[in-house]
């Protein structure tokens, strides 16, 4: 027998209070809303363990995801901040030794935002804290099935950006 997770009760529930209620699609939305919460938890968790906040783990992200160099005006639409607020982001960070400010080897007008050695080892101790959660739980699933979850997903997900037209990170 299969084992039963919260979400069974769940809609088990409500099934009898809404006959109507397609209960695969209650359940499949309700599992996702409650996976993304377990994977919230366990990022902010990881944020504490390598004691930093929200706005420095985003900062560090948008600069590693640039190679580990930015201008400041790119991380500020990465991040979608006015360039006045990545300033004092960027104060905090650098503060802690995770960045550095250097002159553009290509612009001298412009600062180029280097990741450190710090910068990098911390932002990625947080994220593999995080990807070593999502490896446990989508390690239930075989490779075929893993791939079959993410078109699937995608799939749903074009809807809803076709739909939303908002800005998705």
């Amino acid at each position: 027998m299969e084992r039963r997770d919260w979400t069974d009760g769940h809609v088990e529930r409500w099934r009898p209070v809404l006959p109507e209620l397609d209960a695969d699609v209650e359940g499949a939305v309700t599992r996702m809303k409650k996976l993304s919460v377990h994977l919230r938890r366990v990022r902010e968790q990881s944020l504490v363990d390598f004691d930093l906040d929200r706005q420095e783990f985003d900062t560090l992200h948008k600069l590693a995801g640039r190679g580990g160099t930015a201008a400041p005006s790119e991380l500020a639409a990465d991040l979608d901040l006015a360039p006045a607020s990545v300033t004092g982001r960027l104060d905090a960070v650098e503060r802690r030794g995770f960045v550095r400010r250097t002159p553009s080897t290509t612009d001298r007008r412009r600062v180029d935002v280097v990741l450190t050695d710090e910068g990098r080892s911390t932002w990625r101790g947080a994220m593999a804290f995080l990807g070593h959660e999502e490896e446990r739980l989508l390690g239930v699933l075989d490779a075929d099935e893993r791939a079959l979850l993410n078109d699937m997903l995608r799939r749903i997900m074009v809807v809803a950006e076709d739909r939303g037209g908002a800005a998705w990170d």
